[in-house]
């Protein structure tokens, strides 16, 4: 699987250039995320304070919406208290190259956390991992999306119902139908911080995940 999803990056302009600079998620990065996500929020909160007197709680809702991608990874990674330099490195895969592509379909899944809006709850995971599927063919995410839709994750029987009837078509429709095969892969995600994240799903063909309440 990963051969296959390194030829697709080889077929593809930006592909190769990740393959060729192999860019890494370190603090580097994510700092460059949060300053960006600080930004916003100041940017914003100046421009409330001059036409309003109180900002309402309505006002700090919009203040806590990201625009841009790099914002919505920040308020990602910040939310759940997540940093780049916690995932342990590649192990067991000898070729530089597939190691690479391992490191980097590794590293982008909070990317693709931030862009879907998937939160990282065991419902949400799986979800993602369907997604992923669809995308790259992995061995692991067929594991993970298939070993949770059948119970091996101890969902309820409302989340296996959610599971089926929610996640498993959006991320069929996405990652199988809208987006190009292996296109996640081909994203020069740390040159995208400043894209609106609006405008970066629909270049890819990226619909928000559903949101539903579970209660």
């Amino acid at each position: 699987a990963l051969s296959k999803i390194m030829r697709r990056m080889e077929n593809d302009p930006v592909g190769r250039r990740i393959l060729k600079e192999r860019p890494l998620v370190n603090e580097t990065v994510a700092d460059r995320a949060f300053a960006l996500l600080e930004s916003e929020r100041n940017n914003l909160q100046s421009a409330m304070v001059e036409t309003h007197s109180n900002i309402s709680n309505k006002d700090n809702t919009l203040i806590d919406e990201p625009k841009s991608f790099g914002a919505a990874y920040a308020k990602f990674l910040k939310s759940h208290g997540y940093h780049p330099n916690e995932r342990d490195p590649i192990r067991f895969i000898t070729d530089p190259d597939l190691a690479y592509v391992m490191t980097r379909y590794r590293q982008s899944h909070d990317y693709w956390h931030a862009l879907t809006g998937l939160p990282p709850t065991v419902l949400g995971e799986l979800a993602l991992k369907w997604l992923e599927l669809f995308q790259t063919g992995m061995p692991l995410a067929a594991l993970s999306a298939t070993g949770g839709a059948f119970g091996v994750s101890g969902l309820s029987a409302i989340e296996k119902e959610i599971l089926w009837e929610v996640y498993f078509p959006w991320a069929a429709r996405v990652g199988g139908r809208r987006m190009k095969e292996g296109s996640l892969m081909c994203v020069y995600y740390e040159e995208e911080f400043e894209t609106g994240l609006e405008e970066l799903r629909d270049r890819l063909g990226i619909e928000a995940a559903p949101v539903v309440d579970l209660l």
